[in-house]
């Protein structure tokens, strides 16, 4: 019997390689407006009347603490995993660009008002820790965003599992980490130079954010045209479909010791990277002999670095496998960068030119055989409310290391004060904070040791290739 073979969609090169560019866009937008308020901590804290928001290091550290507001106090993310696997990527990612456009629109909004009301600025929250008005309804912008990025995250990492299935899935997945990290670089070079360039304006890398998400948008909507498609030809070629999700499916996925690892590698390998990257400008400015104007472009690096190395060690992953080795090089080499930047005798340029480099090849080592590991232990059903969970307990550390480093510096490290642009703002001594970001990079060579070990005993296959 003859059998009629239709090629689908998917095994196109250009089609899959064309989504690949789409989404990875999307998540693009989503890291530049995620990492807007990073390099712009220190000009925050001049007064509204110099062009900040008078916030102080603890302001700073609150709003970064409301990246998880929704995605873990309310478990919003979690849910978000479940919706994925019940709804598709189609919708989830449609519902996730739309709450990532809604939350920076809120955010530019109240920060526009507040510099044209200073009286509004002034107002306090009794009930609420004497939290400063404008502060919370930025956060809530800004928590509102965070939930939508989230979720948009895993759905995406979602989509590129189904489109490079049995393909070059750790190229893919790499290549989307660098596009996104793309978008980190862009912030922290573009973002300390947008407010001069519209006249002083704190709003302007904000207002610049939100008509980059609108295209961000745009181009998602694309991909479910795309992804449209597949659907029909995998209907019409009677392609067997996955059995339907199934809520105590999360129970088979806890119940795995390699998933844990996984996850918790993850919550602490990040947590001492992405916290380090908000207050990276002004660590910058107050431990090493360099202008203001200048500061951020060494955290720039970083990013810059990953969007060469991450496809090259998700290829290498592809060849020849070592997931768990590559992890824990990674961990290895980020703990040696904070080790070295928590020296306060440290203090060349060059120094911390070249540590930066250091943190961007672990940067790249890890995320690019950690996603695709998930996929060996995890059954591609119930991928999404795994990925849901990693990024649930990652957002656990996102959301609380800012509070605690931006809660130590308030309280323990201010030494002094010091002149930007003619405006008084505190100097800081980030000793503490660094050894508390090396702490946690020790953790993660822990938890990479017990994955590689975890790996040798059940074969999961992390350590071969594909």
């Amino acid at each position: 019997m003859v059998k009629a073979i239709q090629k689908k969609l998917s095994e196109s090169k250009t089609a899959r390689w064309s989504v690949l560019a789409l989404v990875s866009f999307t998540m693009m937008c989503a890291y530049f407006i995620s990492d807007i308020m990073s390099p712009l901590k220190t000009l925050l804290e001049k007064e509204i009347a110099d062009g900040g928001l008078g916030w102080t290091s603890m302001d700073f550290g609150v709003f970064n603490f409301s990246y998880g507001w929704f995605t873990v106090f309310l478990f919003m993310l979690i849910i978000g995993g479940i919706i994925l696997d019940k709804w598709g990527t189609k919708f989830t990612g449609v519902l996730a660009t739309g709450l990532m456009l809604g939350g920076v629109a809120i955010k530019y909004f109240v920060i526009e008002y507040t510099v044209q009301n200073p009286d509004f600025a002034a107002q306090t929250l009794p009930w609420l820790g004497n939290i400063h008005s404008s502060l919370l309804y930025i956060s809530l912008g800004y928590a509102t965003f965070c939930l939508g990025s989230e979720i948009a995250g895993i759905t995406v990492t979602r989509i590129i599992a189904r489109w490079f299935a049995g393909r070059e899935l750790a190229l893919a997945l790499g290549l989307q980490v660098a596009t996104a990290r793309l978008g980190t670089a862009a912030a922290f070079v573009l973002c300390p130079m947008l407010p001069e360039w519209f006249n002083f304006q704190i709003s302007a890398p904000v207002m610049v954010g939100l008509a980059i998400m609108c295209i961000g948008l745009i181009t998602y909507l694309v991909f479910c045209v795309m992804d449209a498609r597949l659907d029909k030809e995998e209907s019409e070629s009677n392609v067997e479909q996955e059995e339907p999700f199934r809520v105590r499916d999360i129970i088979d996925i806890i119940k795995v010791p390699a998933f844990w690892y996984i996850a918790i590698l993850c919550l602490v390998f990040y947590s001492a990277v992405f916290p380090f990257l908000k207050n990276a400008t002004d660590f910058m400015f107050n431990k090493y002999p360099i202008d203001f104007a200048y500061a951020s472009w060494i955290p720039a690096m970083l990013p810059f670095g990953t969007i060469l190395l991450t496809p090259i060690f998700g290829r290498i992953y592809d060849k020849v496998g070592r997931g768990a080795s590559l992890m824990l090089i990674g961990s290895v080499l980020l703990a040696f960068v904070h080790v070295v930047f928590a020296m306060p005798q440290i203090t060349s340029v060059a120094v911390a030119i070249a540590m930066m480099i250091v943190l961007g090849i672990a940067f790249s080592l890890v995320p690019s055989a950690m996603w695709p590991a998930v996929t060996k232990i995890v059954e591609p059903k119930k991928l999404g409310s795994a990925y849901a969970l990693i990024f649930w307990l990652q957002n656990v550390g996102l959301m609380g290391v800012p509070l605690l480093i931006n809660w130590v510096l308030n309280e323990y490290c201010i030494i002094g004060t010091q002149t930007l642009d003619g405006a008084i703002i505190n100097k800081y001594d980030y000793t503490t904070p660094m050894v508390i970001f090396a702490a946690l990079s020790f953790t993660a060579i822990i938890f990479a040791i017990l994955l590689k070990r975890e790996d040798k005993r059940k074969g999961y296959g992390i350590e071969e290739k594909k």
